[in-house]
């Protein structure tokens, strides 16, 4: 670990677009797919087209919802919504199966006005988990709801449920069965309801185990209100074991927002975010020290995550509209766009 580490980070510190300075833009928007070992000559072109192409669309509906006059988080829903859908990443289809041979998603979100939040882990039969991440914010007493329970709730509050069969994929099917015999641990049963086996590229395969299992997407956006908001949605880790849950619904490790300081969504090695709460801790080096947020995220995730020995990176967003991001990996999908602006839209860790 350490050697793939200090290897990431002998290239130039990948950096977030020139931050927007006194004017707030009317709204903006930060969008990241996850993080791992993104490689220029590992992904062919067509797979390179389709996730930058994925990556616009998810700025698209942001913007439809933003420049509309939507809510932060009605733009949140939205961006994650549509990546949910999408089996290029690691959250709703496509998700990555537990050892058990089971989809289990986690997501949560956060309203930067008022610190309210919501947050569901482990459920298996909700289309989507960040839609049901803020019916508990906004129609229970609680903050995080989990597994059957969580599914009970999503059922009373009338969202879309789906047999688990919905989240299948057969690349992520084959990266499990490739984890489990490498751990040396039994392959269990197809998923019922699963289509039947189909070839799969190694070179996809291949690739995704080089990307490590990272494939969790976040959104934070900033609306014309001036109110910020924060969510993340993942499927976990390939082969995750005894119920594990990473730090993508926890909030402060994984999602923050707080109109005093910033939006953050992380994506990495969850056990490492959470022991750093890496998303809270960014946005009190903003408002408790006066840090840029490229500052605060380079300190956080270049200096404290990497001497930890963790991976992986965020994307941020302030009240007045600077953006930031930061990862300790070779690349990571991330896209950004404000009002009037053109859009970014990067894997590489040499792009801007």
């Amino acid at each position: 670990m350490r050697n793939f580490i200090l290897a990431a980070m002998s290239a130039a510190l990948p950096t977030a677009p020139q931050a927007l300075g006194q004017d707030r833009p009317d709204w903006a928007l930060v969008v990241h797919g996850g993080a791992g070992v993104i490689e220029r000559g590992a992904m062919t072109p067509e797979t390179e087209a389709a996730y930058r192409a994925s990556m616009q669309a998810a700025l698209d509906r942001g913007e439809t919802v933003l420049e509309a006059g939507g809510s932060a988080l009605d733009a949140i829903e939205a961006v994650i919504q549509g990546m949910e859908d999408d089996p290029l990443y690691n959250a709703g289809r496509g998700a990555v199966f537990t050892a058990a041979g089971r989809n289990e998603l986690d997501a949560s979100i956060m309203d930067g006005a008022t610190l309210n939040a919501g947050a569901v882990a482990g459920v298996t039969q909700v289309r989507h988990p960040i839609t049901l991440a803020r019916a508990v914010m906004e129609e229970s007493r609680h903050v995080m709801l989990q597994g059957e329970g969580a599914e009970t709730f999503a059922v009373e509050q009338g969202l879309e449920m789906v047999a688990p069969a919905h989240f299948f994929t057969e690349r992520r099917w084959a990266s499990l069965e490739r984890t489990l015999d490498r751990l040396g641990l039994d392959i269990p049963p197809r998923p019922e309801g699963a289509p039947d086996p189909e070839p799969v590229d190694h070179g996809m395969l291949d690739r995704d185990a080089r990307e490590h299992r990272f494939g969790t997407v976040g959104v934070v956006a900033l609306d014309r209100a001036g109110n910020i908001a924060a969510g993340t949605s993942t499927g976990g880790t390939t082969a995750k074991r005894w119920g594990r849950v990473g730090d993508s619904p926890i909030l402060g490790a994984g999602t923050y927002a707080s109109n005093e300081s910033c939006g953050v969504s992380a994506t990495g090695t969850g056990e490492f975010f959470i022991r750093l709460t890496v998303a809270s801790r960014i946005c009190a080096l903003v408002e408790f020290q006066g840090l840029s947020l490229q500052a605060a995220a380079d300190q956080v995730i270049q200096d404290e995550l990497t001497a930890l020995e963790g991976d992986g990176g965020i994307v941020a967003l302030t009240p007045q509209g600077d953006i930031a991001w930061s990862f300790n990996t070779p690349g990571m999908y991330r896209a950004s766009l404000t009002a009037g602006g053109k859009p970014v839209v990067s894997i590489y860790g040499d792009e801007d």
